[in-house]
């Protein structure tokens, strides 16, 4: 999946450039539609303004979606799966040593940007009840994950929840609160953050 999500802006941009009026694949509207809704918010995100930029016909959008509502859903349940499930779900860092499984969860998450329209989805879910049901959910998820590697690693009570919802919250405000930060800052912050986690 990541290597999917990597992609569709590459092949969307090549469209674009191409001036290919030609059918897109359901992943690249959405992916196109999670930049639109950070940039612009969930008013921003119209059909005709996606079919526009993605450089195809509007009739090009009933090929994947029933209508708009089913739009929005879509790009719900493409934030919970690609984004999160891609981490949560990935059998590799189910197992091991906890240790390694942390580390490779900050990687995987700096590395793909996977917090990148997380603001975007809570401004819209504070609005919007399916939203807000995809928030909550796709938050217990990521709880759940890093709260059992904590756990593993033998933390319990107040201890564990706090590194638990400290890991959480700092992926998601990270870039927009120190976006003066380089690549190479990010990774020292990183390597340091884990050593920090672990300490008892």
């Amino acid at each position: 999946m990541i290597e999917l999500y990597a992609t569709v802006h590459y092949r969307r941009a090549q469209n674009v450039r191409r001036g290919k009026n030609k059918r897109v694949s359901k992943a690249e509207w959405l992916a196109l539609a999670l930049e639109v809704l950070a940039s612009e918010g969930i008013q921003g995100v119209r059909v005709e303004r996606l079919a526009r930029d993605l450089g195809i016909a509007k009739s090009g959008f009933y090929w994947h979606f029933r209508d708009r509502s089913d739009l929005l859903q879509s790009i719900l349940d493409y934030w919970k799966d690609e984004l999160t499930a891609i981490v949560t779900a990935n059998t590799e860092l189910l197992e091991g040593d906890p240790k390694t499984r942390l580390y490779d969860s900050m990687r995987m998450i700096l590395d793909h940007d996977l917090c990148k329209y997380d603001l975007a989805i809570r401004e819209w879910a504070a609005h919007d009840p399916a939203a807000a049901k995809a928030v909550r959910s796709v938050y217990r998820m990521r709880l759940d994950f890093v709260r059992s590697i904590f756990s593993d690693l033998g933390f319990r009570g107040q201890q564990l929840e706090m590194r638990t919802r400290l890991f959480v919250a700092y992926h998601i405000w990270e870039e927009t609160t120190f976006d003066d930060l380089t690549e190479d800052e990010r990774r020292t912050l990183l390597r340091l953050r884990h050593k920090f986690l672990m300490a008892k």
